[in-house]
Formats: structure tokens, sequence, C-alpha cells
């Protein structure tokens, strides 16, 4: 896609740091370091998201990943890594092109705050929920 920075960054128009290369994925490192090592793993073929995936390409860009973020949190000394991926803008996605974020963990004051909210438990509602949701085989 001509005006994806992604694709230009895959082409070799933009410089990009790179930080793992195969075939079909493409690794380097975020320009905000959000945590020292961030880093974006992309498939070389354009999809907008996660969503307009296929269980082929999907599998191809999930398959590096562990070996990836072992790496960074082997090398950095991290004490984690959060994999994170965002698929439209209300979910956080800025870049459209699929990309998966792998982001090294030093210490939970280290700048990147993820938090969940639990909620007390509706047994019925999510049984219900599941009913609606099961894929089936």
């Amino acid at each position: 896609m001509s005006d994806c920075i992604f694709c230009k960054i895959i082409a070799g128009e933009i410089p990009s740091s790179k930080v793992y290369e195969d075939d079909q994925v493409l690794a380097f490192l975020d320009i905000t370091q959000v945590t020292k090592g961030h880093t974006l793993v992309v498939p070389k073929q354009h999809f907008r998201n996660m969503l307009e995936m296929d269980s082929e390409s999907s599998s191809q860009l999930f398959a590096p990943i562990p070996k990836i973020a072992r790496h960074l949190q082997q090398t950095l000394g991290a004490a984690g890594v959060n994999i994170l991926n965002n698929n439209e803008e209300v979910a956080g996605q800025t870049v459209f092109h699929t990309h998966v974020h792998l982001l090294p963990r030093f210490s939970q004051e280290d700048g990147l705050d993820i938090r969940f909210t639990a909620n007390e438990p509706d047994f019925p509602a999510l049984a219900q929920l599941a009913q609606e949701l099961y894929l089936g085989e």
C-alpha cells in the first residue's frame, strides 16, 4: 500500500532499526520506545489489522514472536515482556498495518501502565454470553 509507513519500511524506502527478518515478517524498534527495546513485529504483506488476516498469515506473523521476545528479555535483562496488538482506532490502533508490540518490562514503574478493571462475575450472564459467542468446531 503506497501510503502505509510500515509498507515503506518493509520496502526499504524508510530506514528502520531491524531486530529480526524472515521471508514473511519484519521486526524493528519502535521509534517511540515506550520501554527500552520496544519492538514492532509486522507481516511483510499489508493487512489493515489482525481482523483481516487468515489463519496462515497470522500463524506466520506469530511464529517468531516467542523467539524475538525471549531475545529482547535476555539481551536487555528485562523482568518480563508485554505482547500487545490493537485492532481499529477504538482499540488504540494508530498505524493501519497489522503490527504486534513487544514491550520489555523492567519494573512496574517503567512508564507503561496497562490496567484491567476486575468486575464481580455474573456466572449466568457469562454462560449465556459464551453460548452466544461459541464458534463450535
